[in-house]
This record gives structure tokens, sequence and C-alpha cells, in this order.
């Protein structure tokens, strides 16, 4: 789960604009305190899973370095992926969202779909995963901790993605901001469509 100390960068992901200030007084590097642009860049704390908002010095200096490392810079969007409901279905995640990544703490692939209170880990059954690489070899250039592949197969979509690490963030950021109710409601749709189509937009 994502601790408390994440929930103000996954709010400040999720609701990040387009054309944005060069500068923000409000934001600091998570590693010096140093004022950054609100473009920044992060890295993730594989340990914990966290993502960290950085000034260049600090990414320079500490990419790579114990535990963190940079993220990705890759958006791809993968139109024929090829994940038939049926090997979909053998993956065990409860909600049609989630992403899967390489984890250098985990040692191994594991998945994490959005919730509520953040993300929760889906216990991975690698067959299904192997099968899934097999079939998409472009799953296997996967960079750990750093990209994540990302599926929506929410009301009927078919839709996937290579990601940078900290864009799954900030889907889950999106979710956390527009939950309402027991199973989610509306918002929640229309704010993943809006995630994806950016995502399609910038892979082009």
């Amino acid at each position: 789960m994502i601790d408390g100390g994440a929930i103000r960068e996954l709010r400040r992901l999720a609701n990040r604009q387009v054309e944005r200030p060069v500068v923000s007084a409000e934001e600091r590097c998570d590693l010096c305190s140093a004022s950054i642009p609100a473009d920044h860049r992060h890295l993730l704390h594989v340990e914990e899973r966290q993502i960290v908002c950085t000034c260049e010095t600090c990414r320079a200096l500490f990419a790579g370095d114990g535990p963190y490392r940079p993220t990705g810079s890759r958006t791809i969007w993968l139109e024929g992926l090829d994940l038939p409901d049926e090997l979909w279905a053998s993956f065990r995640i409860p909600i049609g969202l989630a992403f899967f990544f390489d984890s250098s703490a985990a040692g191994g692939v594991v998945a994490f779909y959005p919730s509520p209170a953040g993300t929760t880990e889906c216990e991975l059954d690698l067959g299904p995963w192997e099968a899934l690489a097999a079939a998409n070899p472009v799953l296997e250039g996967l960079e750990t901790d750093a990209e994540a592949l990302v599926v929506n197969r929410l009301a009927g979509a078919r839709q996937h993605a290579i990601v940078p690490i900290e864009e799954c963030y900030r889907l889950v950021g999106l979710v956390r901001v527009n939950w309402e109710g027991i199973s989610g409601g509306p918002g929640i749709e229309t704010a993943v469509a809006g995630f994806f189509a950016e995502l399609e937009e910038r892979a082009a």
C-alpha cells in the first residue's frame, strides 16, 4: 500500500495540467528541499514503492544509488497487444484496471490495481505473465523499476500502454480523487478514459 507520505504527490500528479508555470514556490525536492519546477522529474524508492520529487542535481546524485531508481521516459501505445479475456481472467485482478512492472525489490514482476485507499498488490501467478510476455515480446523489454504495462478494461475498454512508473501512480491519484460511493461512480470511468486518451496522444 502507498503510505500517507505519498498522498500529496499522488494528488499533484492526478491534477497536473498540460500547461504549467515554469516554477512553483510550493514544489520542493524531497531529498534536499530545493525549489523545483512544477514539471520536475522523479525517482522511485524501490523498497517503499514511493515516487520521490527531485531536483536535477539530486536525481543525478541518487539515481541508481541505494534504493533510488530513475523513472522511465517511454510511452508506447500497444494497439495490438495480445491479451485475450481468458488470459486476463487468469490474473485474478478484481477490477479492470492494473499495472505490471518488474520489481528489483520483489525479484520479479508484480501487479497492482488502484483503489480508493491507494494501490493494492495482487498476488501474481507468473504463469499467465509468462504467457502474456511470450505472446507480446515487447513486454520483455520493460525496464526494471522504471516502466510498467498499464491495462484498462473498464466498461469494455481494451487499452494497453508501456509507461514510466510515475504515470501509474498518477493513475492511482486519479482514482483516489474521483472515487465516489462504494463502487466508484461514473467519475472513475471518465477520469480513466481521459488518462488513457492522454497516453495515446503522447505516444503518437
